[in-house]
């Protein structure tokens, strides 16, 4: 594997972390509606395990509102319980057939909790990101050891990967600082 090669693979995979990062960030609830929050419910659909947004259309009806239209009559029973039932701590009413679900109002100390949870994931991204560095620049001093490149050539690597992982955590510390904007607004 040639020195590009790894430096390739490596970017590859950094970007793999920011998106697990921002999938993990989008889970975590702010004080307003969106409908990625119900991405992690799922609904008995004639004994199959749906993900919600296979069974209903999800959408905004206010800043602190989710509306779930579901698509066949018989299933607002079901998903209102499996929206019930999912640890997010929602209270979903019906209305017809449009099932709405609103955001309660989060407390201090509950912010509080979240920004920490926020800053947990953030630095599980940044150890994976530094994994992904450390890896690569062992893959590289091999390739030096097996003569398959020089000394000069491991150098200017190592200054380019380590550039390439600065430039993943400042977009980690980017996403984290916006993450705990959204929780703490009120």
């Amino acid at each position: 594997m040639a020195i590009d090669e790894i430096k390739r693979a490596l970017d590859g995979k950094m970007d793999q972390s920011i998106a697990a990062l921002k999938h993990n960030l989008t889970k975590i609830r702010t004080g307003r509606a969106n409908p990625a929050l119900l991405d992690t419910v799922h609904v008995d659909y004639y004994g199959a395990m749906l993900p919600l947004s296979q069974v209903a259309n999800l959408s905004l009806l206010d800043a602190r509102t989710i509306s779930v239209q579901p698509w066949e009559k018989g299933m607002g029973p079901k998903i209102e319980k499996a929206i019930r039932d999912s640890d997010l701590g929602l209270n979903p009413s019906s209305m017809g057939d449009l099932i709405r679900v609103p955001m309660p109002m989060m407390t201090e100390e509950r912010r509080k909790e979240l920004t920490k949870v926020v800053r947990g994931e953030g630095e599980s991204s940044k150890v994976a990101v530094r994994n992904l560095r450390r890896d690569a620049n062992e893959a590289i001093k091999k390739l030096v050891k097996d003569k398959l490149a020089s000394e000069d050539d491991q150098k200017r690597s190592e200054a380019e990967i380590q550039k390439l992982t600065d430039r993943h955590i400042t977009e980690v510390d980017r996403l984290v600082a916006s993450k705990e904007h959204d929780i703490l607004a009120v």
